[in-house]
Formats: C-alpha cells, sequence, structure tokens
C-alpha cells in the first residue's frame, strides 16, 4: 500500500470518527495511523463482534471492516448492522478480488469495496465520496419512533418538537432502545451494550436508567413509547 501523504491537501478540516475492523494488528495499525495523520479519528476493532459492538454503541462516519474477519465476517457484520438499522456508510477490505464474494458484500448492503494492496490516496479518496454521500442523506443519521427523534450527528433528542435533556447514560440507552425498536431486548443485552459488561451486576441500574428515560421521554405524552415485557426485558414500540 502507498505513503499516507499526512500534510497533503487531502487532509480533512473537520474531525470525522471511523471505525475500523481489522484482524491484522499491523494492518490496523497501519491503516488507523495513516488515517489519523490525515485529520481522522479511528477506533480499532479486532474482530467482527467487537467490531458490531462499537457500531452500536457509537456514532461514526463511515466504517471500514475487513471481509475475513475472526468471530463474525464482514458480510455477517454488515447483514446485521443493517438488519439493526444501522446504515452507517461501510467500506468493505478484501485481498481476494474475488467477484463473487465483492457482490455478496454489497448485496448484504456495504456500499463499497477496495481489494487490497491498495494506494493510501485511494483509501481516502473512497471514504471522501461515502462521508460527502452519507452527508446528503441526514436521514441515516435520524432515529425515530412516533414523534420521538434522535439526531445521532447532533447528539440532541426531541419529542413533538420539545427539546428533551439526557445525561450521556441516558442517550446510550435510548439509542440501543431505537436502534431496536419493535424488538424485545433482555437486562442482559443492555447491560452488555450500553454499559459495555458482559455480566449481570447483581445491582437494578437498568431499570433506575429506564425509569429516567421514562420520566423525560414518556411522563408528559399520552402515547407511552418504552415498555416492559415482564420476564423477558424492555421493548420501544408505538401502541394503537
Amino acid at each position: 500500500m502507498g505513503g499516507t501523504n499526512p500534510t497533503g491537501a487531502n487532509a480533512v478540516s473537520l474531525i470525522m470518527n471511523i471505525l475500523l475492523i481489522e484482524d491484522e494488528p499491523k494492518t490496523l495499525e497501519f491503516i488507523a495511523k495513516g488515517l489519523e495523520e490525515n485529520g481522522y479519528s479511528v477506533d480499532g476493532a479486532p474482530d467482527g463482534i467487537e467490531g458490531l459492538r462499537l457500531a452500536m454503541q457509537k456514532s461514526y462516519h463511515i466504517i471500514i471492516s475487513d471481509v475475513v474477519l475472526p468471530g463474525m465476517n464482514g458480510i455477517t457484520l454488515c447483514r446485521e448492522l443493517r438488519g439493526l438499522g444501522n446504515h452507517t456508510p461501510l467500506l468493505m477490505l478484501t485481498a481476494l478480488g474475488d467477484v463473487g464474494q465483492i457482490v455478496e458484500g454489497l448485496d448484504s448492503g456495504a456500499d463499497d469495496y477496495l481489494v487490497k494492496p491498495f494506494e493510501f490516496q485511494e483509501l481516502l479518496a473512497r471514504i471522501r465520496t461515502l462521508t460527502k454521500r452519507s452527508s446528503g442523506t441526514p436521514a441515516s443519521l435520524i432515529l425515530a419512533i412516533a414523534d420521538l427523534e434522535m439526531n445521532l450527528e447532533s447528539r440532541s433528542v426531541k419529542r413533538a418538537g420539545r427539546d428533551i435533556q439526557l445525561t450521556a447514560r441516558e442517550y446510550s440507552l435510548l439509542e440501543y432502545l431505537l436502534r431496536n425498536k419493535e424488538k424485545v431486548i433482555s437486562r442482559q443485552e443492555i447491560v452488555r451494550h450500553v454499559w459495555g459488561l458482559d455480566f449481570d451486576t447483581g445491582t437494578n441500574m437498568v431499570e433506575v436508567y429506564i425509569n429516567y428515560l421514562r420520566r423525560k421521554i414518556d411522563r408528559d405524552f399520552p402515547q407511552k413509547l418504552i415498555h416492559t415485557q415482564f420476564g423477558l426485558g424492555y421493548v420501544m414500540k408505538q401502541t394503537a
């Protein structure tokens, strides 16, 4: 792959967040270093499972993922993201250049692909194209149900046009519920995705934060959006 040209005219003026999913440590380090030198902020993930977790926890301008990954390959990862309502532009990297694999990746919801080895300037050009394209479709940065709307770019929340002020943890919980609207989510899933813990803490923190959200987004409105499924978990949905 070619040089990174970190001081060239192509460096971005505004910081954009990129999720880079690559299982080869040296490749991940090389690409991340080049992107950071060009003004991007980069989070790295060594496998598809960790990549999916990060993608659902934090908002990114673009996701770059290798196709061949441990735990969950890039094609399955893309299908999972799209199925969960995450439409962040996704660029797939493949060392094979296999037409069938490329078609499968694009059919799964990927926006573009790049065959290894590649010139770094080509990677930067693909990123610019995808981020420009996504900025023209602001709906991809909006999560909504009924009259509740979350803007992922401004990190703002409104219900019926009224601003709702949330703490960082409340925002993360609401984002996870919105990304999984109409789906019952267990307490354990919420703990894992919102708090990043792989075990039950034994506390009632999930219930406490669900109640915080209810007071802010449901209490003053006739239609309730957060519902308890006793013995199963919680679901965000509209009721007739």
